[in-house]
């Protein structure tokens, strides 16, 4: 018997057939459309939390900046750097500072030499040389006077020799002597002015 015969195979066979071309379409088709959906779906929930994430960034802009703002007042209320308009005023007000700290102590200042001034990553650095004469209480006193100033005042290259010892005329014999030849680098900052 054919099938072509059997009116009841002809149906099941177009039947299976109608399921296999629905299943072909679906496998071929709508599986490739639904599966593009959810990765785009995905992609779109990703999307959507940075975006509430730069969101809350944005909305806390207005602190950072402010506490910035805030910083920066509280860094120039400080006065660690120099606030003079060039580096030679700034050097002038250096020395003048280390010359009273040293005569207030009962120190003697030999000399001072301003040296070149040194910029980097915006900042002047200024230098000056100072030679001078003291006792061990005098050396101290300027040092801590220096070093606690405002604006701030770093002291390099301490150089510290004791004073030759003196003979006395009468009894010949050699003196101690207390005095020491006190040599150092005070170094202040200032900001690097805008061309």
């Amino acid at each position: 018997m054919e099938l072509t015969e059997n009116p009841k195979a002809q149906r099941w066979l177009a039947v299976g057939l109608l399921v296999l071309v629905v299943l072909l379409f679906i496998l071929a088709i709508v599986v490739p459309i639904v599966g593009k959906g959810l990765e785009l779906n995905e992609t779109k929930e990703n999307l959507a939390f940075t975006l509430k994430k730069y969101e809350r960034i944005l909305a806390g802009k207005d602190a950072v900046v402010a506490n910035i703002d805030a910083i920066k007042q509280q860094h120039q209320d400080q006065g660690y750097f120099n606030n003079q308009g060039t580096s030679a005023l700034a050097s002038a007000q250096m020395q003048e500072f280390i010359k009273q700290a040293i005569v207030q102590a009962g120190g003697q200042l030999s000399s001072t030499q301003v040296l070149p001034p040194n910029n980097k990553d915006n900042f002047n650095r200024i230098t000056v040389s100072v030679r001078m004469t003291g006792n061990i209480e005098v050396l101290r006193s300027v040092l801590y006077k220096l070093e606690t100033a405002t604006p701030l005042i770093v002291i390099d290259q301490l150089d510290i020799r004791p004073m030759r010892s003196v003979r006395n005329r009468i009894t010949r014999q050699i003196e101690p002597s207390n005095g020491l030849n006190i040599n150092f680098q005070a170094i202040g900052f200032m900001r690097a002015q805008t061309q």
